[in-house]
């Protein structure tokens, strides 16, 4: 009986636990500065972390798409986009196991009725020490009470090409 009382009371907390955090989440997806703070919070994180995918999948529309610009000669295609949960994938990468942290350093965002188009500036260090600069830019809608994610699309300093001081405010 005490084995049973136990596992309820555990089952109950983890419900309280996840309702609790849907009720921050929901509170964060309705606002810009909410949702991409989110986007940032769950693919950064040091050596171990363990990251939240179905959360990660509630920032997005189903039909979201990743593009990257790559500015490596190496590299046969300089334009990558990928789907939502190609993008899930990608991340299980050792490389991002290994710790990748990203922070914003800027921000522009346009408004209007009910899109929005966000300019962020990053800086990213991987767990090689490897450090990068760029911009990701955002596009969101407005409905059903909250913002979604459409469209992210994001290229890196590694041209040379300094990101510029209007996005690093």
């Amino acid at each position: 009986m005490k084995n049973n009382f136990t596992i309820l009371f555990i089952f109950i907390s983890s419900l309280a636990s996840a309702q609790e955090k849907m009720v921050t989440d929901a509170n964060a997806l309705k606002l810009i500065d909410g949702i991409v703070k989110e986007v940032l919070r769950m693919i950064s994180g040091e050596k171990g972390k363990i990251r939240d995918w179905e959360a990660f999948r509630n920032l997005f529309l189903r039909s979201a798409t990743f593009t990257v610009l790559n500015h490596n000669d190496s590299i046969r295609q300089p334009v990558e986009t990928v789907q939502l949960d190609e993008f899930i994938e990608l991340m299980h990468d050792p490389y991002y196991e290994r710790g990748y942290l990203e922070y914003e350093i800027g921000r522009v965002v346009d408004e209007y009725n009910r899109i929005a188009q966000v300019f962020q500036s990053f800086y990213g260090k991987d767990a090689e020490n490897m450090e990068e600069h760029g911009v990701t830019s955002y596009q969101l809608v407005f409905f059903e009470d909250r913002w979604w994610i459409a469209n992210i699309l994001w290229t890196g300093d590694s041209n040379g090409v300094k990101v510029p001081k209007k996005y690093l405010k």
